[in-house]
């Protein structure tokens, strides 16, 4: 079975695009929507769909998958580029160090979309929002969220920051931003080891983008 809504309109996406998004609010309206999903939390981290079934996800804690995923991107990268085969053993230590000082967490996690962009959000005529391509939700650390959001949104992400942004802790952040930068590194190179994507240039393009952000983190630190 589906459950299928027609949403006429474009996406946030489109409206950034254009030189009339404050007169809009948009994104005053993408801040509330939002703070009403992270006002949602859930007994333990995972997916959604996993956790509301009872299940567990792998991992002792947000910060523990996060940073074992960084250091497995980490690994793949040696081999495809000597830049970062140069500065592996610095970037291996900025991540056992940043989740090392990591405190825990006691409270529930929060509801996020996880990889929420503007082409996720659908604006109709009337100027409702919608969330689209959900299938990703999980309860998860904030930060996390917060990070994709201001990799995705850009100069438009500080009207996004709202009373949601708070508590939002600084190590998390650090962390969760290198881990993303990797990310952005290995999963391109991957898609163009497979070499069957119609843009590779673009693939190419991100992944330069991101391993300059990582190795610049690590002069940021220094």
């Amino acid at each position: 079975m589906a459950l299928v809504e027609d949403l006429p309109g474009g996406t946030l996406e489109d409206l950034l695009d254009g030189d009339a998004v404050a007169e809009t609010g948009v994104l005053e309206r993408t801040a509330a929507l939002l703070d009403t999903l992270h006002a949602c939390t859930g007994p333990r981290f995972g997916k959604v769909a996993v956790v509301d079934n009872g299940g567990s996800s792998y991992g002792g804690s947000c910060e523990a998958v996060v940073a074992e995923r960084a250091l497995s991107d980490l690994d793949e990268l040696p081999a495809r580029d000597p830049r970062a085969a140069a500065a592996y053993p610095q970037l291996a230590e900025a991540i056992g160090a940043l989740a090392a000082q990591m405190q825990p967490r006691t409270g529930p996690p929060t509801l996020i979309h996880g990889e929420l962009g503007p082409d996720h959000v659908r604006v109709t005529p009337d100027g409702d929002l919608a969330l689209i391509d959900i299938e990703g939700l999980m309860y998860f650390d904030a930060e996390w969220e917060h990070v994709f959001l201001r990799q995705r949104f850009g100069r438009h992400y500080d009207a996004l920051r709202t009373g949601d942004t708070v508590g939002l802790d600084e190590d998390r952040l650090r962390l969760y931003r290198l881990a993303t930068h990797l990310s952005l590194v290995a999963g391109p190179l991957r898609l163009l080891d497979v070499g069957d994507f119609h843009d590779p240039e673009f693939l190419r393009g991100i992944a330069e983008h991101h391993l300059g952000l990582a190795l610049s983190f690590l002069e940021s630190a220094s």
